[in-house]
């Protein structure tokens, strides 16, 4: 070897280098799987189309009862399984990463209880359907990170407060839907659970196209602008010192990330834990000193689609999506809890 290969600075840079090799791989072998999932949810159900029907179908080609199956029915709910898993993915690990907690995702935070209690009121109270109810959960979610970053940041920002906030925020809001739902009617009470489990089953184009369109916008948006979300992961000091504007960036980044869960809950209710479980597990397969971002997204398409497959068709009864994500969720938070008190609150 040279001194100049056995050189620091060499060996940040190979070092450098490799991680960067590393995430694009995992990036590349994500994004295939979620391929991979699509098309297996577009030719697997009750009728099997072979991988040339479907590529006819999407292609515009007409194929005898593959065009009304597979173009109307699965790929919405494809498309939907796609684009919410990739939302909650993006939406929880931008949480956790502004807050240095992976326990900071907006299931436990009580915004998806906000945007849950909301669509609850609007179906049982007000007697709401369609897209009234998805409008309402947009409002509360969008009201309840009002007022949890509202009573966080008094007396100055802190993540460990907003949080305790959240915790307690989401517990009050869960006990609410309890109580409205003890006294509606068995009717509203089969509507507001369908969709306070997260499914699928009522996945259509016209609830697809708001979430399509703010994935358009806000996805961009917060990957170009990821080198501060990295910034601010050092602390408000730290990041000021480095030239970012700490609140307003922070505030660009919550609302990105709130946005992004509503318009998700809104197409296909809060679905369990995936916002929770998808940073910290692409965050372990990309390694550190990569952006969490897009592999976050394609690991919450992943969970949703595989979740969705699976509780279609590998638990001899149909259950939402939602059932599997929970059932996922719950033993993965034991996990990072044990995790946390054992290594502290970083990612």
């Amino acid at each position: 070897m040279t001194a100049a290969t056995e050189s620091p600075a060499f060996d940040l840079f190979a070092g450098r280098r490799a991680r960067v090799r590393r995430a694009r791989l995992v990036t590349g072998v994500l994004a295939l799987t979620v391929i991979g999932l699509l098309f297996v949810s577009l030719m697997v159900g009750k009728t099997f189309y072979p991988l040339g029907d479907v590529l006819r179908v999407l292609s515009g080609q007409t194929v005898p009862g593959a065009s009304f199956t597979v173009g109307e029915l699965r790929l919405p709910r494809a498309a939907t399984a796609l684009l919410t898993g990739a939302a909650f993915g993006l939406a929880g690990v931008t949480f956790q990463s502004l807050l240095r907690n992976p326990l900071a995702s907006p299931d436990i935070i009580g915004i998806s209880w906000g945007a849950s209690a909301s669509a609850v009121g609007a179906i049982v109270v007000f007697g709401l359907t369609g897209p009234a109810v998805s409008v309402a959960a947009l409002v509360g979610a969008l009201l309840t990170v009002g007022a949890v970053y509202g009573l966080s940041i008094a007396g100055g920002f802190a993540g460990t407060r907003l949080i305790l906030i959240g915790i307690g925020v989401a517990a009050m809001l869960s006990s609410l839907v309890s109580y409205v739902l003890a006294k509606a009617s068995q009717w509203d009470v089969a509507a507001a659970l369908q969709w306070l489990t997260g499914s699928l089953a009522d996945a259509s184009w016209p609830q697809l196209v708001p979430l399509a369109a703010a994935m358009a916008v806000l996805l961009p948006a917060l990957v170009v602008n990821s080198r501060n979300l990295a910034v601010l992961t050092l602390g408000d000091d730290s990041a000021a010192g480095l030239g970012t504007r700490v609140d307003a960036a922070r505030l660009v980044f919550i609302l990105g990330a709130v946005l992004l869960l509503a318009f998700a809950t809104a197409a296909a209710g809060p679905i369990s834990f995936v916002a929770f479980m998808s940073g910290p597990i692409a965050v372990r397969l990309v390694g550190p000193g990569s952006s969490p971002l897009i592999p976050s997204a394609l690991v919450g398409s992943t969970l949703v689609l595989a979740g969705d497959l699976v509780g279609q068709y590998a638990l001899g009864h149909r259950y939402p999506v939602g059932v599997v994500t929970g059932v996922l969720g719950a033993p993965f938070l034991i996990y990072l809890l044990i995790r946390v008190n054992r290594a502290g609150s970083s990612m």
